[in-house]
């Protein structure tokens, strides 16, 4: 279970018993904000788009959507979504569990979206669709081996 392999995977840092598992679902942004108990801004969503090398994660705030252009101005490609099958197969989590933590495959870069930067802590999830844990966007960002902060979502500010 993709669950057990993140938990795995923040023994690391000693986090493992921070990964939080609901009896609900937590599968999409209203649900994992009512799990949790926060606005659904609070809720760090990992969204998967092709490109030539395999696989973007860009981690963004709940209510942030992806804005096409500022995503072409800053990658040159169009946004392009993975299907259900592709993000599991390039991240190891299933839809409503897809995180950047504990992913091997190499063709996988990580983005943190500075949607996020406006809260002290956010809740990403944690490879299940009833998990989450709760990071500072600095811990994310290091926990989810980002390579760099973008600026590609509209509708937050």
């Amino acid at each position: 279970m993709a669950i057990e392999k993140v938990r795995e995977y923040f023994k690391q840092w000693d986090r493992e018993k921070d990964v939080l598992e609901f009896p609900v679902s937590s599968a999409t942004v209203e649900l994992a904000a009512k799990a949790v108990g926060v606005i659904p801004a609070r809720i760090a969503k990992t969204l998967s788009f092709q490109n030539e090398e395999g696989c973007i994660l860009i981690v963004t705030a709940g209510d942030a959507r992806i804005d096409n252009r500022k995503f072409k101005d800053t990658f040159h490609m169009k946004a392009r979504m993975l299907s259900p099958e592709d993000v599991l197969t390039y991240t190891g989590h299933e839809i409503g569990g897809v995180c950047p933590f504990a992913i091997e495959n190499p063709n996988v870069t990580v983005y943190c979206d500075i949607s996020m930067k406006r809260f002290e802590s956010i809740f990403p999830a944690c490879g299940s669709d009833n998990s989450a844990i709760k990071l500072t966007c600095d811990e994310l960002y290091d926990y989810g081996k980002a390579v760099g902060w973008i600026d590609v979502c509209k509708n937050w500010e």
